[in-house]
């Protein structure tokens, strides 16, 4: 049995190694925050969530609208989806609980015993799996729902369930086991076989009939070479049918496994829309174009991390960057510019991975790699400046880059002084958009920024942080050209206005510092 519901025809993978710059994608857009909502501390479906998102850019356009429609149709019967993923994970839990071990190599009277025990837990999940696609297939409507359920009611019939049940039951060996050989060379016992039990006679032809053709004797109690030559037996005898049966039971096991693996990416999904609801965010499906085209369109896009650590509603953006391979993002200070890159960047991630996004309306081309190059704390243990340390980071993004990449810039190359920085950021960037990948650079540095709006073409967007006239940050995004000053006398005066107001409004008796 498959489940394929993250993929048409593919199991989902999610012990598949992370791209190599997965951790700086973690920390850049504060992805942990995202997969902390939807696993609400569920470790394993943290896990799945992780994969999942990391995973999306080897996602074609068919992939993300087939996980898209089987997302709506959890939308749409929550309380089925999440009924679905407490079976399969009740099975996987009781299944641990089971003590059995796929392994011929142990003792094949206890392997069939452990796998029959199994087996038959499982037939009751079963049951309940195939009555609930009784009732509740009608109600999906996406493929992969709808194949999933197709699959239940076509493997999984009535008169199956019954004749499993037959079979377990005459594998408990109530009446004993019935072993078949042969002689082989020397007289030794060869080809040991289990045999289906014979049916008991009526008692009156056991009574009235002729003489038996078999022999019956008995092993005293103190032979233990006796009981070791039986046991020897019946465990070549059962090795073939405890062996048949291991197989049996670790297939329905996988199922389930992979049953609550590929529930647990949209059961997620269902609990970060239960948290952005609850906050009182948006969110929509997102339209993936083909590679190559150059779109990127959204209204009131928004950074989900920053709305979920704060438990509100935050400032969101709209912007039409469609056909343009560059934007470039200047302005004010603490102006909501690096909150803008993050929720582009999660919004890329998300949409590759066939969830909704954090927006009113979203699309964009699918990437074939997607990075971040953002600024970094100075660390005290490194060997080398920081320059030298954010120059090694670009080239390891240089030798991951393909056609249709999208890198995020923010603050990057500004360790050094402003001329230099802005040539080092120049070079890097027409490099970059000279071979066809997509760009968007958060940065300070003036020469750099006014230098790309004087050579400007209709491939490039300026935006720049708001600030109104008395210095006030909006967090909005507006297009403009780049300025000269990023207003850092505002992040002074309110920090150093602030402290003499609080020294005037200080208590009289307040004791003077010590010099």
């Amino acid at each position: 049995m498959k489940v394929y519901l993250m993929y048409k025809d593919a199991d989902f993978e999610p012990e598949r190694p992370a791209p190599w710059n997965g951790p700086d994608l973690i920390q850049d857009l504060q992805l942990e925050v995202v997969f902390s909502a939807m696993a609400i501390g569920d470790e394993f479906m943290h896990n799945v969530a992780r994969s999942a998102l990391l995973s999306g850019l080897d996602n074609g356009s068919d992939v993300v609208l087939f996980r898209q429609a089987v997302l709506k149709d959890c939308l749409k019967n929550e309380t089925t989806v999440r009924s679905l993923y407490k079976l399969a994970v009740d099975a996987v839990e009781g299944r641990k609980k089971s003590y059995w071990r796929p392994d011929t190599a142990i003792y094949p009277p206890s392997l069939l015993s452990d796998a029959v025990e199994t087996l038959q837990m499982f037939l009751s999940t079963l049951r309940t799996l195939r009555s609930m696609a009784d009732e509740y297939a009608d109600k999906f409507d996406s493929q992969g729902f709808t194949e999933f359920f197709a699959r239940i009611k076509s493997e999984i019939s009535n008169d199956y369930l019954a004749e499993i049940e037959g079979h377990l039951d005459e594998l408990r060996f109530r009446g004993g086991v019935l072993i078949g050989a042969g002689l082989g060379r020397g007289n030794r016992g060869a080809n040991y076989g289990l045999r289906k039990p014979n049916k008991r006679k009526h008692w009156i032809k056991r009574v009235f009939g002729g003489n038996p053709s078999s022999y019956t004797f008995r092993i005293d109690d103190r032979d233990d070479a006796g009981h070791n030559a039986v046991r020897e037996l019946r465990s070549r005898g059962m090795n073939s049918v405890a062996d048949a049966a291991a197989q049996s039971a670790e297939h329905v096991s996988n199922f389930f496994v992979m049953l609550q693996t590929e529930l647990a990416f949209y059961v997620g999904c269902l609990n970060l829309r239960d948290r952005l609801t609850e906050i009182g965010e948006p969110f929509c499906f997102p339209v993936p174009t083909t590679a190559g085209d150059q779109s990127l369109s959204f209204e009131e896009l928004y950074d989900s991390s920053l709305a979920l650590t704060m438990g509100q509603t935050v400032v969101a953006n709209s912007v039409d960057a469609d056909r343009k391979r560059f934007v470039l993002v200047t302005g004010a200070n603490k102006g909501g510019k690096t909150t803008f890159l993050r929720s582009v960047g999660q919004a890329q991630l998300m949409m590759q991975s066939g969830m909704f996004v954090p927006a009113r309306s979203f699309s964009a081309d699918l990437c074939a790699g997607f990075f971040t190059h953002f600024k970094r704390r100075e660390d005290v243990t490194m060997q080398s400046g920081k320059l030298d340390e954010e120059l090694n980071r670009m080239s390891q993004i240089a030798d991951h880059l393909t056609v249709n990449s999208v890198v995020l810039f923010n603050e990057a190359f500004a360790a050094t002084n402003e001329r230099e920085g802005s040539e080092i950021a120049k070079q890097i960037v027409s490099a970059l958009l000279e071979k066809g990948v997509k760009v968007v650079f958060v940065s300070h540095m003036y020469p750099f920024a006014r230098g790309f709006y004087e050579s400007r073409t209709n491939a490039t967007l300026f935006l720049r942080a708001e600030r109104k006239t008395d210095g006030t940050r909006t967090y909005k995004l507006v297009a403009g050209e780049p300025l000269e000053t990023s207003y850092g006398i505002d992040l002074y005066n309110s920090i150093f206005e602030g402290s003499l107001d609080r020294g005037k409004n200080a208590p009289s008796t307040a004791a003077a510092p010590s010099e």
